[in-house]
């Protein structure tokens, strides 16, 4: 498995695949239809019609590459069931700073439409804790060049 690899829940795997699905097929023909509808009104210099919709045009093809890659890039299955270290696909529970907080570590697609907060791997916070045990105690850097004291509490897989 490739080390840029990222875990995603089968949930998660599938209703990305059904979102790429989408917007390769209906989703395209949508704003490629209303491309057209807006450029049949004339002149294309003062169409906000024709502009919106080439603008939704790059989002949605900037989505699909992004899907396309993710996709292609991760692996699929049950949240790591680890010896309770920090992993992708674990909900995280640590005091950062004087505030305690419970957050997924991975990427932000697996928690879906769930309010809990997402912290990649990649991320200062994530590239800290990667691996910590509960009681460990790390620091990372935030981008205003802080230090930021960090205490494992638990980290336990993600059920969604």
């Amino acid at each position: 498995m490739d080390e840029n690899a990222q875990w995603l829940s089968q949930e998660a795997f599938d209703r990305l695949t059904a979102e790429l699905e989408h917007l390769k097929g209906p989703g395209r023909q949508e704003i490629v239809d209303r491309i057209a509808s807006a450029r049949e009104e004339g002149d294309l210099k003062e169409n906000g019609g024709y502009h919106a919709a080439k603008e939704e045009q790059g989002k949605a093809e900037a989505r699909i590459r992004y899907l396309e890659q993710l996709l292609e890039n991760s692996y699929v299955g049950d949240a790591p069931k680890g010896d309770g270290s920090v992993a992708p696909g674990q909900l995280v529970k640590a005091k950062i700073g004087d505030r305690e907080m419970e957050f997924l570590f991975g990427n932000r697609e697996i928690a879906g439409s769930s309010d809990l907060s997402v912290y990649s791997e990649k991320s200062p916070l994530g590239e800290a804790i990667n691996g910590a045990k509960p009681g460990d105690k790390v620091s990372y850097k935030a981008p205003n060049g802080t230090e930021i004291q960090v205490e494992v509490i638990s980290a336990e897989p993600y059920t969604g």
